[in-house]
């Protein structure tokens, strides 16, 4: 218990946790020692590519953006070593895919971590982005992201739930990609209190117009889409929604959805995918897990738009990051 409560406690501020890898690589391997190679800088910057189809004949945006993030955040560490080539490239050709043939209207990035969704629909689209993460590292390196690119997306402090008020958000002690909320009135160095809304209230207060939603909030996606029945209902906006298996997040996602009358796509192998009539996480590859929820039957072109970003990503591979 105790070596657990300093391990949160390392983890929960940066400047603690900078500083004591500082401190173990002057150790012994056997004394908990670190090799200096592989810990990482305290700030990571790096220049990414951003995808561009061949035929592009709006040149929108930039083709590169500069970020500074934290050295240890997990998805900079891994765009900084493979680019966007190597991040959920499935899902965010979809997601581009979907950018193209949906009707002007707001993106919600709900989950955004530090922002990837967000960058690319406001690096590509001049729709309203708004990118809603809670922990506050991530949160900031989200708007360091919008302010690097001047992209002018915002970042909401705020976790989408069932419920308004304030909830518990469990950092994960190894992939700052797995926090979560949780319910337990049992409090530690590992959670943290954040406020929490429904999507629909937040929808009314923001008066926005959202036609694509993504949701990927480590497990509690079913409430998201439970707080935001009545956006789906009114609005009718294209989602994508991480699945993860085994937490019955299969069978409520099946539960609210299937009154909606969308049709289920799960992201996997060479578009067109194929429609199913049950959303299960295994249908989708381990890495990415995503599903889209379509709320009429995408065109063909849909499909070659997809294809089209696919080959797009491909090319936006890492480059030597500067420590």
């Amino acid at each position: 218990m105790v070596q657990d409560q300093l391990r949160a406690l390392v983890h929960r501020y940066p400047l603690v946790r900078f500083a004591t890898r500082q401190l173990r690589v002057h150790l012994p391997r056997r004394f908990g020692g670190l090799d200096p190679a592989r810990v990482p800088p305290r700030n990571r910057r790096f220049t990414l590519d951003l995808p561009r189809p061949e035929d592009d004949r709006r040149r929108v945006g930039a083709d590169t953006i500069t970020l500074q993030l934290s050295g240890d955040l997990t998805v900079p560490r891994r765009l900084a070593a493979s680019g966007l080539s190597g991040h959920e490239p499935d899902s965010l050709a979809s997601f581009m895919a979907i950018l193209d043939h949906t009707r002007p209207g707001a993106v919600l990035d709900v989950g955004a971590g530090v922002g990837v969704y967000s960058m690319l629909a406001a690096a590509r689209t001049p729709r309203p982005v708004f990118a809603f993460e809670p922990t506050p590292e991530l949160a900031a390196a989200a708007r360091a992201v919008s302010a690097s690119g001047d992209l002018g997306f915002g970042v909401v402090d705020l976790a989408l739930s069932n419920h308004n008020g304030s909830g518990h958000l469990r950092r994960a002690l190894h992939n700052d990609m797995c926090n979560r909320l949780v319910n337990s009135t049992r409090m530690g160095l590992s959670h943290i209190t954040v406020r929490t809304a429904t999507l629909s209230r937040w929808n009314e207060t923001a008066a926005t117009f959202p036609t694509v939603v993504k949701i990927d909030t480590s497990g509690t996606e079913p409430d998201v889409i439970a707080g935001g029945l009545e956006v789906l209902r009114r609005f009718r906006p294209w989602v994508m929604t991480k699945v993860r298996p085994d937490r019955g997040v299969e069978e409520r996602l099946m539960a609210l959805m299937d009154p909606l009358e969308y049709l289920w796509f799960p992201i996997s192998g060479d578009p067109p995918y194929e429609a199913r009539s049950e959303i299960s996480g295994r249908a989708s590859p381990a890495w990415e897990r995503m599903w889209m929820f379509a709320p009429e039957e995408p065109p063909s072109e849909f499909w070659d738009a997809v294809t089209v970003w696919r080959t797009a990503l491909g090319s936006c591979r890492g480059a030597p990051a500067d420590r």
